[in-house]
């Protein structure tokens, strides 16, 4: 199909929904907000109570020095040799810090444990928003059986509407192609209803939170 064939096919659809538009069944919930019930809990509290009940393991650190200090902790308990990612904030900083089991990702299918940052975090589901538009691209998150999320404290939000509103201005309304919602470890009880965790995705999921705004 040719480009102009393309753009007339769009342009009639276009005009077509605009002049048999279905009227919103609602329109008053649009002005609504506050749709779910308070907390008393700060953003942190709340993201990692939904964050653990949900099999997530949350760890607070005070900084990038004490995330690294608690990252290789954890490295030597579980004895990870290798942690691989493909964001180059970190790759630098852990360069800088001479941190040499930190290492890029190359092919995944070897892939045992990955690191990433991700977009925002959503307090009230304990989810994290991953994209396209970073430096893993589509792979990485999924790829992985065990995958540890870098996040610091302006990242988080209280609910997706609020994540979608964080990214609009972040990329400047050119939303990335691809975005997902990750709410705990990957599981599923499609088989006989037997719940299975990490079929489709991690079996484990860790959210290193740093206590620092952050910009990159």
């Amino acid at each position: 199909m040719s480009g102009q064939s393309r753009e007339t096919i769009l342009n009639t659809i276009r005009k077509a929904l605009s002049e048999n538009a279905v009227p919103m069944p609602f329109p008053e919930s649009e002005k609504v907000h506050d749709f779910f019930a308070k907390t008393e809990l700060s953003l942190e509290e709340k993201f990692a109570e939904e964050f653990t009940k949900l099999g997530g393991k949350f760890v607070y650190c005070s900084d990038e020095a004490d995330m690294i200090q608690q990252l290789e902790a954890l490295a030597d308990t579980m004895k990870w040799n290798t942690i691989h990612t493909r964001d180059q904030f970190l790759l630098n900083l852990f360069k800088e810090n001479n941190i040499e089991f930190i290492q890029p990702a190359g092919d995944m299918h070897d892939l045992e444990v990955g690191l990433s940052l991700c977009e925002c975090l959503i307090a009230r589901t304990g989810s994290a928003i991953m994209s396209s538009g970073q430096d893993y691209g589509r792979s990485l998150p999924v790829y992985s059986p065990i995958h540890i999320t870098i996040a610091f404290t302006n990242q988080l939000v209280w609910d997706i509407s609020n994540a979608v509103s964080l990214l609009k201005e972040k990329y400047n309304n050119q939303l990335p192609s691809m975005m997902s919602l990750t709410t705990g470890p990957s599981r599923t009880a499609d088989i006989e209803k037997t719940l299975v965790v990490g079929v489709h995705g991690p079996k484990e999921v860790y959210i290193f939170l740093i206590d620092k705004h952050w910009k990159k």
